[in-house]
């Protein structure tokens, strides 16, 4: 196909032109080098800045961010990717949702968090993404295969639904603020999914997010005088991070689902795309470490590869990252508009209680998605107790306190993970009791690298 892409496409510009430049053939695949014209290359980046609107924005109203500020370095990030990357890897960089529990951890207050808070917060988003960025030049030097033999599937899933299943709480919070509401939130999202096929579908979050606003309207639940007050041009608001060594626990797991969910972007887009992306895999992780940083300095959400652009991507079969260069480009735009920043920041505590009933019991069960599309094994007692022992560790939000230090649900499960996964495999290998024993890739991750196939997102 490759060969055939080329004998249809001329060179314009940075990226080839895909055949005619209008239409995508039977079988074939925009690559991440081609595009189509500019009028359908603006369309379908603009439809990616709509496919992320609905989780990206969550995350900031959930935490009491400026959305407009994180919506500003979402899209800087997703440009310094593109760059990073040397414009070999499409995605967008949204607000990683792996964040919520540990922000809201450091935000001990009902109400909206005070100032010394969000600069906590923002000081663990800051060094949660210079970790990455270290993890990511790593990986670029030495190769990704040692993240398969630290994480195999039975860990990063784990990992993935506790943090899901431990923010369970705070969606009930906001629930009970305004449960009707919530409920038509929580049911217009789930029929969107089911009713609507292509781009609507999709957008399932987004649409069931209009229609509960619709309804607090009705109800009297939103206050616009914010908005109406708000200039249309100006530079979203800028904040400084601040650093407590006793806070960063809560931070430290944030890393591995980060990693996890961009390892997982990069074998999916080779997948759907035929190509070879794994020497590009440490730039990506170093991308989006540095975008996680730069939005920590300045009081954005910390960011991730974004699966709903994946499925926009998987949709149009359009893979090329001119699309995630206007993408990126038209984020800039709304971010500059204060107007914009202040409807979004009016949706009230019943639509986010609906929207994160169902993204966080997505997270995860996304968890339980890795297992199944890797084929994890429960019948073996190694993968079976790493699992048991720390979803109820982060379900439950065991604590511990360890002088002025405090470890919660989340950085505690996902450290029993590890320890108990490696730990037991290794011991069970040692003394040739385990069910696999018998062989050397027995060794921790080993036979679960070597099934290792498609992608998280």
């Amino acid at each position: 196909m490759a060969s055939g892409r080329t004998e249809r496409s001329s060179r314009k510009g940075l990226w080839t032109v895909h055949g005619d430049g209008r239409v995508v053939g039977a079988g074939d695949v925009v690559a991440p080098d081609e595009r189509l014209s500019w009028p359908a290359t603006i369309g379908i980046g603009a439809q990616h800045v709509v496919a992320m609107f609905g989780a990206t924005f969550l995350v900031p109203l959930l935490t009491g961010f400026p959305p407009a500020t994180t919506l500003f370095f979402s899209a800087v990030g997703t440009l310094l990717f593109l760059v990073v990357t040397g414009g070999r890897l499409p995605s967008y960089l949204g607000s990683s949702f792996a964040f919520i529990a540990p922000i809201t951890a450091v935000q001990t207050v009902h109400g909206d968090p005070t100032p010394e808070e969000m600069a906590l917060g923002l000081g663990g988003v800051l060094v949660t993404g210079a970790v990455l960025a270290l993890v990511g030049l790593l990986v670029h030097v030495a190769g990704s295969r040692w993240i398969d033999l630290v994480m195999p599937p039975v860990v990063t899933g784990t990992i993935v639904a506790l943090i899901g299943f431990n923010l369970a709480p705070a969606a009930w919070n906001n629930v009970q603020l305004a449960p009707v509401t919530a409920v038509v939130t929580i049911v217009s999202i789930l029929l969107v999914t089911v009713l609507f096929k292509g781009l609507l579908g999709r957008l399932s979050i987004l649409v069931g997010v209009l229609v509960g606003y619709a309804t607090a309207l009705v109800r009297g639940e939103v206050e616009l005088d914010a908005v109406r007050d708000a200039a249309w041009i100006g530079l979203p608001d800028l904040s400084t991070p601040s650093f407590d060594v006793n806070v960063l626990g809560l931070f430290v797991p944030v890393v591995l689902v980060l990693v996890a969910e961009n390892v997982g972007h990069v074998k999916s887009v080779a997948s759907m795309t035929g190509r070879d992306l794994d020497p590009v895999t440490g730039r990506a992780l170093m991308a989006d470490g540095l975008a996680t940083v730069l939005a920590g300095s300045g009081g954005g959400s910390g960011t991730t590869t974004y699966a709903e652009n994946i499925g926009v991507m998987a949709a149009t079969r359009v893979y090329s990252t001119a699309a995630y260069l206007v993408a990126g480009l038209f984020g800039l735009v709304l971010s500059m508009s204060p107007k914009f920043g202040e409807l979004i920041a009016t949706i009230p505590a019943g639509v986010l209680g609906g929207a994160a009933t169902v993204l966080y019991g997505m997270i995860g069960m996304l968890g339980a998605r890795i297992w199944v599309q890797h084929r994890v094994d429960f019948s073996d007692p190694v993968n079976l107790n790493t699992a048991a022992v720390a979803l109820v560790i982060g379900i439950a939000n065991f604590t511990l306190v360890i002088g002025e230090m405090t470890f919660e649900g989340i950085a505690l499960g996902s450290f029993a993970t590890l320890v108990v996964y490696h730990g037991m495999r290794l011991i069970a290998w040692l003394r040739g009791t385990g069910q696999e024993s018998a062989s050397p890739a027995s060794v921790p991750g080993g036979d679960e690298v070597r099934g290792r196939g498609g992608a998280e997102g």
